[in-house]
């Protein structure tokens, strides 16, 4: 308890001190401080799990609250992003649809405000890039009060779901509570939901709350929750084959109904449903080019561009997706454990293959890191805070170093989980 005290004062120092310090010093600043409060959360979750004492656990929730607190009420210093939620939930009470207009087009011109609009980014030529059911929660989150704080403290109130879920889960592998630790004090939620208030914590809460209505053996049930976590991103869907049942077909039936039931409201315009994502988002972020991709660019640097080489690339990632996701869904053995794992795995999986450009992306790894560990999510959740990006402040790091950085150590971390497992099999057979 005198250990997981003294780190829990360590990180509620360094989260105090970075807030004025990312204001002075910018990025960089945040990302010595959020790598440090990383380390810290590994070096606790030791601790955490070997303690006997039953207040741990009281200790732990504390501390992850009041930082919480501190970070909900302070602006946001890593993204905008939650200033078109607020907007986008603003403009559905009006009675019009989010997908309509672009924040700047003078029929919006009576909803502008000195606080909100002014901070929106994309204003004058991206429609809302959100799904249907991120498009509620903003709905239902404005009624509180259309401003940043209560949106922060909606996804505050999604984020404690995935509390639930994560205890829920350490119980029913056996593992102990106090492991919750991982999660709660990882600075990439903490930051990303508490300061930033990414919408992301919703899409999380949904996919966990799915896996613990599947490994309850509610697959269908879960498999509909899995469905609205991607409907608000579609990285949820990477939890999709743990609640498939071999040979059971009701399931893409559930996903294919719920999907049509959210998008339905917002039909009004047509194919402009979809959005900014498929009008201009991809080119944007060179997605579609491929060059935000870290192993496709590796590859370019040694071998140069060649036609079709990103639908080749993407064609290769999704197969080897594709094989893990049948591999996961049709298991014969499919215990709790192993739902869990497979889901974690093909997490991983996609990040690397994908390997997003912004850090709260990663979110969707954290639950893991308390509920499966390991050096590859430590490694791969600690290292997005260098893709940290938007108060730029002096000099610049690019980001394919940076990416090399962080998935290069993601490699060696699974070659050195990969040994760790083989050298325990070993030992497990010679002892027998």
């Amino acid at each position: 308890m005198i250990g997981l005290g003294v780190i829990g004062a360590a990180i509620v120092v360094l989260t105090l001190t970075a807030l004025p310090a990312t204001r002075a010093g910018g990025d960089y600043a945040y990302v010595a401080m959020a790598t440090a409060s990383g380390c810290l959360a590994l070096a606790a979750t030791y601790v955490a799990e070997r303690t006997k004492h039953d207040h741990a656990i009281w200790l732990i929730l504390a501390i992850a609250i009041f930082l919480r607190l501190v970070l909900l009420f302070s602006d946001p210093l890593l993204s905008s992003d939650i200033y078109r939620y607020v907007w986008d939930g603003k403009v559905q009470a009006a009675g019009i649809n989010p997908y309509r207009y672009v924040p700047a087009d003078e029929a919006l011109a009576g909803f502008r405000d000195s606080l909100i609009y002014p901070n929106i980014n994309r204003a004058d030529y991206a429609r809302t890039i959100y799904p249907p059911v991120a498009q509620v929660f903003f709905f239902l989150a404005t009624r509180l009060a259309e401003n940043v704080t209560a949106m922060k403290a909606a996804l505050l109130g999604a984020e404690g779901v995935t509390f639930a879920a994560i205890a829920f889960l350490l119980r029913r592998l056996g593992r102990p509570v106090t492991r919750l630790v991982a999660y709660a004090w990882h600075p990439l939620p903490l930051w990303q939901i508490a300061n930033s208030g990414h919408v992301d914590a919703l899409m999380v809460a949904l996919m966990m709350s799915g896996l613990c209505l599947a490994v309850t053996g509610r697959s269908l049930r879960g498999a509909a929750v899995v469905t609205l976590g991607a409907l608000v991103k579609p990285f949820a869907l990477l939890a999709l084959p743990s609640c498939w049942r071999p040979w059971d077909w009701k399931a893409p039936f559930v996903v294919v109904a719920v999907i049509a039931a959210c998008y339905v409201p917002y039909l009004s315009v047509g194919w402009d449903v979809l959005g900014y994502l498929t009008s201009g988002y991809l080119a944007e972020e060179h997605v579609d080019t491929g060059g935000s991709i870290w192993l496709l660019a590796l590859w370019r640097q040694v071998a140069g561009v060649f036609p079709g080489d990103v639908l080749i690339y993407f064609g290769l990632s999704g197969l080897v997706l594709a094989a893990m996701a049948l591999h996961a869904a049709f298991r014969p053995m499919r215990t709790e454990a192993v739902i869990v794992t497979d889901t974690h795995h093909l997490i991983l999986a996609c990040l690397l293959l994908l390997s997003p450009t912004y850090p709260w992306y990663f979110l969707i790894a954290t639950p893991f890191v308390a509920l499966i560990g390991g050096a590859p999510a430590w490694t791969l959740t600690i290292g997005a805070i260098l893709l940290q990006d938007e108060m730029r402040l002096g000099f610049f790091v690019p980001m394919l170093p940076r990416k090399t950085v962080i998935f290069g150590a993601f490699l060696c971390a699974c070659a050195y989980a990969a040994w760790q497992a083989q050298r325990a099999q070993r030992d497990l057979m010679e002892a027998k």
